[in-house]
């Protein structure tokens, strides 16, 4: 069926009072079928409703058995045909005294929550890998759930996986490769179901300390260790300002750079993009950020995607406090500003009166994802900042380390948020609430005019630098020393959008562009290689395009790309080869650039 079917927002179990406390999940892991074979028995909670019907979403699942408990029945479910977003209600009778309801099933080869790596996708080029991305909506296509940020869940496992590979999870994790390829997990810690995470492969781990690891590749296991080393003291930065990291441990997973996203902030275990890897730790914000979700996102969860800036937002704000912590108040500046050229560019595309740029989202009928931009982040962290140099950092830090203690594993709409910013915070400095206008922010189109001005020296240097430049002077006279990944990526964006094939030449040659180690960089270099023809990166650019998954910087490239007839053709060419590289969440906002959907 293609229709939208009768769901909101975004999840059939919505529809259902009763919800999951506890999941008991066993898994066998199929490389060669590129499937798992599962039985996930949930524990519902019937306290408080007297409803027989419990739902759970599922997309793509091959149901082969539906049982209750303790009655022992089989129970005489529905399911409904696939809608193309958002899968299929499974329907679930229960007796009387029944509180467990126990379903096998197989997944599909395509689901998109999943991504099997054929060994040559790997750094090691020997054994497959796979992992899972299951935010926004797709934990529902490997494991029949209730798939909405609003229903938390403890959980346990064991995963069944071929010998000489490692599993771990979004839980209790092993440090080492077990002989019988047989692994258990804990989570005791209530999570949503987008929190789900499986990753399997041949993975080394690294300890920091008694809290903190890396795993990867082995081939990747001593870059990764240098690259994030400085882990341990941000989550010990993160502490002071927000209260205790309540998951125990904080591993970072380094994945195949096919995974989707910079990071996902999976409890106990952040999933990484190799991108990041730059060999300077230029770029390890990222590991601030993921690791700020353990306290906003995690911890207190927006109650539904259209709440997406209370996740998003909040950690923005506190990831730059952490970079600002380690690295300095000039290096978080240059970040924030350079969200904030983000935001505009994000702004301008959607259409400033659009309400697609109200914090408060309207995505009812929409796959969640379409909501997944800057808007969330960067406009979330400027009425943040707006919020914290209006009262005061101080007054500010004291409500978000209560904000944070107060609603700890539990979930928060826009609006409970406001009222409790209101109460707790605003109602207590008189004049705050009208110079901030929260609603103006949130429910009102744009960036508000009362947005937080960035202004930082080094950035001004760098503006300089350009317009020297432009203007003519050659490139070996500008003056470029120890300047840092922000620095040169400011400097790119601020080169004009086109340029003769000689400019480029004497830019790339002075300062090594096309050959980057910095991802960021070589992105942002690449948008102006497009616009300006310059062949010379064409083969680098492929190269990118063929080896990278990360969203980031495909989308803006290969938008690039289908402005003109040649160039679209072009990006065809590459993505025919490519994309078989590329995760779902990633084909699918390409597919729709190129007109392929």
């Amino acid at each position: 069926m293609n229709e939208t079917p009768d769901i909101y927002p975004h999840s059939y179990s919505e529809k259902s009072p009763l919800k999951v406390k506890h999941l008991n999940l066993d898994l066998i892991v199929e490389f060669d079928k590129k499937r798992l074979l599962g039985a996930a028995s949930w524990t519902i909670d019937r306290s408080g409703s007297d409803a027989s019907v419990v739902i759970f979403d599922a997309h793509g699942l091959d149901i082969r058995a539906v049982k209750v408990f303790p009655s022992g029945k089989d129970a005489d479910y529905s399911l409904e045909n696939d809608h193309p977003i958002f899968g299929s209600a499974l329907e679930v009778p229960l007796g009387p005294d029944d509180s467990i309801v126990y379903i096998e099933y197989i997944t599909s080869p395509d689901a998109a929550g999943t991504q099997w790596l054929e060994p040559s996708q790997t750094a090691g080029k020997k054994l497959p890998f796979l992992f899972t991305q299951s935010q926004a909506i797709l934990g529902r296509t490997w494991i029949p759930c209730q798939d909405q940020p609003g229903v938390r869940f403890t959980y346990n496992a064991h995963v069944r996986v071929p010998k000489g590979m490692i599993a771990l999870m979004s839980a209790s994790n092993p440090q080492k490769i077990n002989e019988s390829g047989d692994y258990d997990f804990v989570m005791d810690q209530p999570v949503p179901s987008y929190l789900m995470a499986l990753a399997v492969g041949e993975l080394e781990f690294r300890a920091y300390n008694d809290r903190c690891g890396v795993y990867a590749e082995p081939s990747m296991i001593k870059k990764s260790e240098w690259e994030f080393a400085d882990t341990p003291k941000m989550l010990e930065v993160a502490e002071t300002m927000y209260g205790p990291y309540r998951w125990e441990r904080y591993d970072l997973l380094v994945l195949p750079p096919s995974f989707p996203f910079g990071g996902m902030e999976n409890p106990r275990l952040t999933f990484v993009t190799p991108t990041v890897i730059a060999g300077d730790r230029s770029l390890t914000s990222l590991v601030a950020h993921e690791l700020a979700h353990s306290w906003s996102g995690n911890l207190v969860t927006n109650s539904t995607w259209d709440d997406f800036w209370l996740n998003e937002g909040f950690t923005v704000y506190f990831e730059r406090r952490i970079i600002e912590e380690v690295y300095g108040k000039s290096f978080a500046e240059m970040q924030a500003l350079l969200g904030f050229q983000d935001l505009e560019k994000t702004v301008a595309e959607l259409g400033a009166s659009s309400p697609a740029t109200h914090l408060k989202l309207q995505l009812a009928g929409k796959d969640p994802d379409d909501g997944m931009n800057d808007i969330a982040y960067e406009k979330g962290y400027f009425l943040l900042r707006l919020i914290e140099e209006t009262i005061g950092r101080e007054n500010f830090d004291n409500f978000l380390k209560t904000y944070f203690e107060s609603n700890a594993f539990q979930t928060i709409n826009t609006t409970d948020f406001l009222i409790y910013l209101n109460k707790e915070l605003l109602d207590k400095y008189p004049g705050s609430a009208e110079k901030i206008n929260v609603n103006a922010w949130v429910y009102a189109p744009g960036i508000p005019s009362n947005c937080p001005k960035v202004i930082t020296e080094r950035f001004e240097k760098v503006d300089a630098e350009a317009v020297k430049w432009t203007e003519g002077i050659a490139a070996d006279k500008l003056q470029v020393t120890e300047w840092s990944s922000n620095e040169w990526l400011r400097f790119i964006r601020q080169l004009p959008d086109s340029m003769d094939v000689k400019k480029m030449t004497e830019l790339d040659k002075q300062f090594k562009f096309t050959n980057s180690g910095n991802s960021e960089v070589l992105a942002a270099w690449f948008e102006k290689t497009i616009r300006s023809k310059y062949a010379h990166a064409d083969a680098a650019l492929e190269n990118f395009l063929m080896n990278i998954g990360r969203r980031k910087f495909l989308k803006p490239i290969y938008k690039e790309l289908a402005r003109t007839p040649d160039g679209k053709a072009k990006a065809k060419m590459i993505y025919e080869k490519a994309r078989v590289n590329y995760h779902s969440v990633s084909t699918n906002t390409i597919d729709e650039i190129l007109g392929l959907k």
